[in-house]
C-alpha cells in the first residue's frame, strides 16, 4: 500500500513539475521560437528524470523481491528447524512413556505373582 502511495506521489509531483514549467514558459517574456525550444529541452529533462527514476524504482522493486524471498527461505528453514526439534521432543516423550507402562506393568505383575503365591500358601491343601 505504501509503494502504490509512492508512485502516486511520484506521478503527481513530475505531473506537478511539467505543468508548472509549461506555465512558466508560456508566462515568460520570451519569443515564441525560445519558448518552444525550452519547453522542448525541458521534455527532453523530464524524460531523462523519469526513465532514471523508473529505473531505479523498478531496481529497488527487485532487491525488495530478493529480500523477500531469501527472508521467506530462512523462515522455511527456521520452520524446519522447529519441526525436527518438536519431532525429536516427541519421540523422546513417547519412549519414555513406553519405558514407565513397562516398569509399571512388571511391578503389577510381580504384585500379582507375590499375591497369588501367599494365597497359594495359605489354602489347605
Amino acid at each position: 500500500m505504501s509503494d502504490s502511495r509512492g508512485w502516486e506521489f511520484l506521478t503527481g509531483f513530475l505531473l506537478g513539475t511539467v505543468v508548472g514549467a509549461a506555465v512558466a514558459l508560456l508566462l515568460a517574456p520570451q519569443s515564441g521560437e525560445e519558448t518552444r525550444e525550452e519547453i522542448r529541452e525541458r521534455g527532453i529533462e523530464l524524460k531523462s528524470r523519469a526513465t532514471d527514476l523508473s529505473e531505479t524504482g523498478r531496481r529497488r522493486a527487485e532487491e525488495a523481491a530478493v529480500e523477500a524471498r531469501k527472508r521467506a527461505e530462512e523462515a522455511q528453514e527456521r520452520g524446519k528447524v522447529v519441526l525436527e526439534e518438536q519431532r525429536a521432543r516427541l519421540t523422546q516423550a513417547v519412549e519414555e512413556g513406553k519405558q514407565a507402562a513397562a516398569q509399571k506393568r512388571d511391578e503389577l505383575m510381580a504384585r500379582l505373582e507375590a499375591e497369588k503365591a501367599k494365597r497359594a500358601g495359605e489354602s489347605p491343601a
